[in-house]
């Protein structure tokens, strides 16, 4: 592996480290409780959390948090279920109906400590009186593949449900509830990470219609009944069922952005943090990243050279055609035909939970030879952009990035790196 893919993978590395849970929880437990410690969490880094607070934990503690499959560590008090991502399937519906019970036996002594990372929408599924799991699941593909956002997603998600948006607070009620987020989302709202099983909710059965209907998504008729009647509507802000609900956000994508910059810069690499809330259709924010990295190479401008340019956040794609997505690897196949081979461009793009889209892979590296090696293997990019098929591609060039799950989710990890040739390519 090249000095510049290495420095590329290292400042990876350092954003995940950023977000560990055995570096970000232990900082927020509070003192215990005169009653019970009951632990409910879901997400891909539910599972390392609630070890992590077994071990800290001073005094019992019992509990039930949901993870993705492949992603539980053993815990000797809490226990772990694994169940589908990002489509729901019965595990996760049979684990959230126990975690809602285990709630709602919560007494005014007793604290309700909530597990929750990025990944909880979809491991913490319970339909809403009158849905079925086959009613939820339909939903979640035809949103996973129309490019909304995930505030979207997850507006349409929380009225769905009957635990998330509030609703899981609100059950363990007069218990006090204190959740510890780690943030995937754009803008750390918590009412969006997890689809906010403990905050107040401030959207509408109509804003979840309205989302279908921009996506032009026909639900099935049991979904549009249920948003259009609106018996039960999630707690908003004010309800006195969320009155000893506290939330702290322990781990940022800012923050890994941040611990990256840092290797860049002991490396000799001036950082440029575009910022960690960048949406959009992933091929579209290729293009304009590629657009950036050109800029700074040939002009110095918005930063010159040897420079890395950092960005996070969560793009969209909309699936048109055969393959499987993947919004880092999209990105980075548009980028790659935007930089047009230029001399002394790099970039990475992963996700810090190890999973792209739906394959375990966490993303891929473009070099400046991308596509000349890529011609030279008889792959069409231009083709395999269009057919949506980036994780083919970067896997026959053998330059994806491979983690496994990391046990933690602080969303997409973006870094171009604009080397000293480019420099020399440009004078």
């Amino acid at each position: 592996m090249s000095e510049v893919a290495t420095l590329l993978r290292r400042m990876f590395e350092a954003a995940v480290a950023a977000a560990d849970p055995a570096r970000v929880i232990p900082p927020h437990l509070p003192e215990p409780p005169k009653g019970r410690t009951i632990v409910l969490g879901a997400g891909k880094a539910s599972a390392r959390m609630a070890q992590v607070i077994e071990e800290h934990w001073r005094g019992p503690v019992e509990g039930l948090v949901v993870t993705a499959y492949g992603h539980a560590v053993p815990c000797r008090r809490i226990e772990i279920v694994e169940a589908a991502h990002p489509v729901p399937d019965e595990a996760g519906m049979r684990a959230a109906q126990r975690i809602l019970e285990l709630a709602r036996s919560a007494g005014e002594e007793d604290l309700v400590l909530a597990a929750i990372s990025g990944g909880g929408s979809a491991l913490l599924t319970l339909p809403a009186p009158g849905l079925s799991l086959a009613d939820k699941q339909a939903v979640n593909r035809e949103l996973l593949r129309c490019g909304a956002t995930i505030r979207e997603i997850n507006t349409v998600r929380r009225h769905l449900s009957a635990i998330k948006g509030g609703r899981l607070a609100a059950a363990a009620f007069p218990a006090r509830t204190l959740a510890l987020l780690i943030s995937d989302v754009p803008g750390d709202d918590p009412a969006v990470i997890a689809s906010g099983p403990t905050v107040p909710d401030p959207t509408t059965c109509a804003d979840a219609l309205a989302v279908l209907e921009r996506y032009g998504i026909r639900p099935p008729p049991a979904v549009r009944e249920h948003l259009e009647r609106c018996h039960d509507e999630s707690p908003k802000p004010g309800d006195p069922r969320l009155a000893r609900a506290e939330t702290r956000i322990v781990a940022r994508p800012l923050a890994s952005l941040l611990a990256a910059a840092e290797v860049a810069r002991a490396a000799g690499y001036a950082p440029l943090v575009l910022g960690d809330a960048i949406e959009g259709e992933a091929r579209e924010v290729g293009r304009v990243l590629a657009g950036i990295a050109l800029a700074a190479a040939r002009s110095g401008h918005p930063v010159p050279p040897p420079c890395a340019i950092l960005s996070g956040g969560e793009t969209t794609v909309t699936v048109r055609g055969r393959g499987r997505g993947g919004r880092n690897v999209e990105l980075l196949l548009a980028l790659a035909l935007a930089l047009e081979s230029a001399p002394g461009i790099w970039a990475l793009a992963a996700d810090t939970d190890g999973i792209d889209g739906a394959e375990a892979v966490a993303g891929a590296i473009v070099r400046p030879d991308t596509l000349d090696r890529a011609r030279a293997a008889g792959l069409d990019a231009r083709a395999i952009l269009a057919d949506n098929d980036a994780h083919r591609f970067f896997a026959v060039l053998d330059d994806r990035v491979v983690t496994g799950p990391t046990l933690t989710n602080v969303n997409d990890f973006r870094v171009l790196l604009v080397t000293r040739e480019a420099m020399t390519a440009r004078s």
